[in-house]
Protein backbone atom coordinates (compact mmCIF):
# COMPACT_ATOMS: atom_id res chain seq x y z
CA UNK A 1 0.00 0.00 0.00
CA UNK A 2 1.16 4.09 -0.26
CA UNK A 3 2.59 5.09 2.83
CA UNK A 4 1.01 8.42 3.47
CA UNK A 5 2.78 8.89 6.85
CA UNK A 6 5.40 7.57 9.32
CA UNK A 7 5.48 7.30 12.92
CA UNK A 8 7.81 8.81 15.49
CA UNK A 9 10.52 6.05 16.02
CA UNK A 10 9.13 6.34 19.59
CA UNK A 11 5.75 4.49 18.99
CA UNK A 12 6.68 2.66 15.62
CA UNK A 13 9.16 0.61 18.45
CA UNK A 14 5.69 0.01 20.33
CA UNK A 15 5.31 -3.80 19.71
CA UNK A 16 1.41 -4.62 20.34
CA UNK A 17 1.53 -7.56 22.29
CA UNK A 18 3.50 -5.56 25.37
CA UNK A 19 2.00 -7.18 28.76
CA UNK A 20 1.02 -3.13 30.00
CA UNK A 21 -0.73 -2.22 26.72
CA UNK A 22 -2.74 -5.47 26.57
CA UNK A 23 -3.80 -5.48 29.96
CA UNK A 24 -4.89 -1.43 30.13
CA UNK A 25 -6.86 -2.09 26.15
CA UNK A 26 -8.57 -5.10 28.38
CA UNK A 27 -10.27 -2.38 30.89
CA UNK A 28 -11.84 -0.36 28.09
CA UNK A 29 -15.64 -1.24 28.61
CA UNK A 30 -16.68 -0.36 32.07
CA UNK A 31 -20.67 -0.57 31.13
CA UNK A 32 -23.03 -2.17 29.40
CA UNK A 33 -22.95 -3.54 25.64
CA UNK A 34 -25.59 -0.83 24.83
CA UNK A 35 -23.12 2.22 25.18
CA UNK A 36 -19.45 3.01 25.17
CA UNK A 37 -17.77 4.10 28.29
CA UNK A 38 -13.99 4.22 28.69
CA UNK A 39 -12.84 4.16 32.13
CA UNK A 40 -10.43 6.56 34.02
CA UNK A 41 -7.82 3.62 34.18
CA UNK A 42 -7.33 3.53 30.11
CA UNK A 43 -7.83 7.32 30.02
CA UNK A 44 -4.67 7.64 31.96
CA UNK A 45 -2.60 5.51 30.91
CA UNK A 46 -3.22 6.89 27.57
CA UNK A 47 -1.89 9.89 28.73
CA UNK A 48 0.80 9.29 29.87
CA UNK A 49 2.01 7.16 27.24
CA UNK A 50 0.50 9.01 24.03
CA UNK A 51 -0.37 12.28 25.29
CA UNK A 52 -3.54 14.73 26.02
CA UNK A 53 -4.11 14.49 21.78
CA UNK A 54 -4.68 10.69 22.26
CA UNK A 55 -6.76 10.95 25.22
CA UNK A 56 -9.14 13.67 23.24
CA UNK A 57 -9.45 11.46 20.42
CA UNK A 58 -10.73 8.30 22.66
CA UNK A 59 -13.53 10.87 24.31
CA UNK A 60 -14.53 12.08 21.06
CA UNK A 61 -14.76 8.45 19.87
CA UNK A 62 -17.26 8.16 23.10
CA UNK A 63 -19.27 10.76 22.37
CA UNK A 64 -19.79 9.60 18.83
CA UNK A 65 -20.12 6.31 20.14
CA UNK A 66 -23.25 7.12 22.37
CA UNK A 67 -24.99 10.20 19.99
CA UNK A 68 -28.70 9.93 19.84
CA UNK A 69 -29.85 7.06 17.92
CA UNK A 70 -32.53 8.99 16.71
CA UNK A 71 -30.02 10.78 14.69
CA UNK A 72 -30.22 9.21 10.96
CA UNK A 73 -28.15 6.38 10.00
CA UNK A 74 -26.81 8.10 7.14
CA UNK A 75 -25.43 11.12 9.35
CA UNK A 76 -23.68 8.36 11.56
CA UNK A 77 -22.31 6.47 9.10
CA UNK A 78 -20.74 9.66 7.63
CA UNK A 79 -19.59 10.87 10.91
CA UNK A 80 -18.10 7.26 12.07
CA UNK A 81 -16.22 7.39 8.49
CA UNK A 82 -15.07 10.95 8.88
CA UNK A 83 -13.92 10.50 12.17
CA UNK A 84 -12.13 7.61 11.89
CA UNK A 85 -10.91 8.31 7.96
CA UNK A 86 -8.67 11.70 9.91
CA UNK A 87 -5.99 8.76 11.47
CA UNK A 88 -3.03 9.04 8.96
CA UNK A 89 -2.29 5.69 6.92
CA UNK A 90 1.08 4.13 7.68
CA UNK A 91 1.57 0.61 7.07
CA UNK A 92 1.62 -2.33 9.87
CA UNK A 93 5.65 -3.03 9.48
CA UNK A 94 6.27 1.10 9.88
CA UNK A 95 3.59 0.99 12.66
CA UNK A 96 4.12 -2.12 14.76
CA UNK A 97 7.17 -4.11 13.20
CA UNK A 98 5.09 -6.39 11.91
CA UNK A 99 3.37 -7.39 8.02
CA UNK A 100 0.14 -7.98 8.90
CA UNK A 101 -1.01 -6.12 12.36
CA UNK A 102 -4.90 -5.61 12.82
CA UNK A 103 -5.27 -3.17 15.47
CA UNK A 104 -7.95 -2.26 17.77
CA UNK A 105 -10.19 0.51 17.42
CA UNK A 106 -8.18 2.08 21.08
CA UNK A 107 -4.53 1.13 19.33
CA UNK A 108 -5.81 3.21 16.01
CA UNK A 109 -7.02 6.06 18.26
CA UNK A 110 -4.44 5.88 20.32
CA UNK A 111 -1.49 5.80 17.94
CA UNK A 112 -3.65 8.28 15.26
CA UNK A 113 -2.42 6.23 12.58
CA UNK A 114 -3.52 2.84 11.05
CA UNK A 115 -3.92 0.81 7.50
CA UNK A 116 -7.15 0.02 5.56
CA UNK A 117 -8.31 -3.23 7.96
CA UNK A 118 -7.61 -0.99 11.27
CA UNK A 119 -9.84 1.65 9.93
CA UNK A 120 -12.54 -0.92 8.92
CA UNK A 121 -12.71 -2.22 12.07
CA UNK A 122 -13.12 0.60 13.97
CA UNK A 123 -15.88 1.47 12.28
CA UNK A 124 -17.79 -1.46 12.46
CA UNK A 125 -17.12 -1.41 16.12
CA UNK A 126 -18.37 2.10 16.36
CA UNK A 127 -21.13 1.68 14.34
CA UNK A 128 -22.47 -1.74 16.17
CA UNK A 129 -22.07 1.13 19.61
CA UNK A 130 -24.74 2.96 18.02
CA UNK A 131 -27.37 0.52 17.21
CA UNK A 132 -26.56 -0.94 14.18
CA UNK A 133 -27.05 -4.71 13.76
CA UNK A 134 -24.22 -6.63 13.11
CA UNK A 135 -26.10 -8.43 10.39
CA UNK A 136 -26.26 -5.47 8.72
CA UNK A 137 -22.10 -4.64 8.46
CA UNK A 138 -19.79 -6.82 6.93
CA UNK A 139 -15.91 -6.01 6.88
CA UNK A 140 -14.85 -6.55 3.64
CA UNK A 141 -11.57 -7.95 1.80
CA UNK A 142 -11.34 -6.60 -1.52
CA UNK A 143 -8.77 -5.71 -4.44
CA UNK A 144 -8.41 -1.80 -5.23
CA UNK A 145 -7.87 -2.36 -9.18
CA UNK A 146 -5.87 1.77 -9.37
CA UNK A 147 -4.06 0.50 -7.02
CA UNK A 148 -3.51 -2.90 -7.54
CA UNK A 149 -3.29 -4.17 -3.95
CA UNK A 150 -5.54 -5.87 -1.24
CA UNK A 151 -7.76 -3.36 0.28
CA UNK A 152 -9.91 -3.55 3.40
CA UNK A 153 -13.40 -1.76 3.18
CA UNK A 154 -16.38 -1.85 5.47
CA UNK A 155 -20.18 -2.74 3.72
CA UNK A 156 -23.29 -1.19 5.12
CA UNK A 157 -26.72 -2.99 4.14
CA UNK A 158 -29.58 -0.55 4.76
CA UNK A 159 -32.08 -3.36 3.50
CA UNK A 160 -31.38 -7.45 3.51
CA UNK A 161 -30.53 -8.99 0.33
CA UNK A 162 -29.98 -5.42 -1.13
CA UNK A 163 -26.75 -3.20 -2.32
CA UNK A 164 -24.69 -1.97 0.72
CA UNK A 165 -23.11 1.62 1.29
CA UNK A 166 -19.33 1.55 0.93
CA UNK A 167 -17.17 2.97 3.86
CA UNK A 168 -13.50 3.26 2.82
CA UNK A 169 -10.63 5.23 4.16
CA UNK A 170 -9.47 6.37 0.64
CA UNK A 171 -12.66 8.47 0.10
CA UNK A 172 -14.58 10.51 2.50
CA UNK A 173 -17.44 10.33 0.37
CA UNK A 174 -20.06 6.69 1.27
CA UNK A 175 -21.09 5.38 -2.38
CA UNK A 176 -23.33 2.42 -3.01
CA UNK A 177 -20.82 -0.79 -4.34
CA UNK A 178 -22.14 -0.42 -7.85
CA UNK A 179 -20.25 3.18 -7.93
CA UNK A 180 -17.19 1.70 -6.45
CA UNK A 181 -16.14 -0.07 -9.85
CA UNK A 182 -12.86 0.09 -8.64
CA UNK A 183 -13.18 -2.73 -5.94
CA UNK A 184 -13.22 -6.24 -6.44
CA UNK A 185 -14.62 -8.11 -3.68
CA UNK A 186 -13.14 -11.40 -2.33
CA UNK A 187 -14.57 -12.54 1.31
CA UNK A 188 -16.28 -10.87 4.12
CA UNK A 189 -16.72 -11.67 7.45
CA UNK A 190 -18.84 -10.38 10.90
CA UNK A 191 -19.06 -11.29 14.92
CA UNK A 192 -21.56 -13.76 13.10
CA UNK A 193 -19.88 -15.25 10.07
CA UNK A 194 -17.69 -15.27 6.99
CA UNK A 195 -19.01 -15.60 3.53
CA UNK A 196 -17.33 -15.17 0.18
CA UNK A 197 -18.19 -11.85 -1.21
CA UNK A 198 -20.94 -10.04 -2.94
CA UNK A 199 -20.62 -6.43 -2.93
CA UNK A 200 -24.03 -5.43 -4.26
CA UNK A 201 -25.55 -8.21 -2.85
CA UNK A 202 -25.54 -9.46 1.40
CA UNK A 203 -26.08 -13.07 0.12
CA UNK A 204 -22.91 -14.80 -0.52
CA UNK A 205 -21.41 -18.60 -0.14
CA UNK A 206 -20.73 -19.21 3.58
CA UNK A 207 -17.63 -20.30 4.95
CA UNK A 208 -18.10 -20.41 8.13
CA UNK A 209 -17.45 -18.18 11.03
CA UNK A 210 -15.02 -15.41 11.81
CA UNK A 211 -12.65 -18.32 14.41
CA UNK A 212 -11.00 -18.79 10.82
CA UNK A 213 -9.55 -15.47 10.89
CA UNK A 214 -6.92 -15.22 13.22
CA UNK A 215 -5.94 -11.47 12.66
CA UNK A 216 -9.31 -11.14 13.80
CA UNK A 217 -9.23 -13.26 17.01
CA UNK A 218 -6.10 -11.56 18.09
CA UNK A 219 -7.51 -8.24 18.07
CA UNK A 220 -10.64 -9.28 19.73
CA UNK A 221 -8.22 -10.34 22.80
CA UNK A 222 -6.76 -6.97 22.31
CA UNK A 223 -10.01 -5.25 21.98
CA UNK A 224 -10.91 -6.89 25.50
CA UNK A 225 -14.69 -7.06 24.23
CA UNK A 226 -16.66 -10.07 23.85
CA UNK A 227 -19.13 -9.94 20.84
CA UNK A 228 -22.28 -11.01 21.40
CA UNK A 229 -25.76 -11.14 19.40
Amino acid sequence: MHHFSVLPADHANDVPNKKLFTLVLALIFSSTLASLELNQTLLDFIDKRFGKEAVSRLLQWEKIANFDSKLPAEKKLTLVNRFFNRAKFVSDYEHWGKEDYWASPVELLATNAGDCEDYSIAKYFTLKEMGFPVEKLKITYVKAIELNQAHMVLAYYPENGGEPLILDNLINEIRPASQRKDLIPVYSFNAEGLWISKLRAQEGKRLGTPDKLKHWQDMLTRHGKIIKD
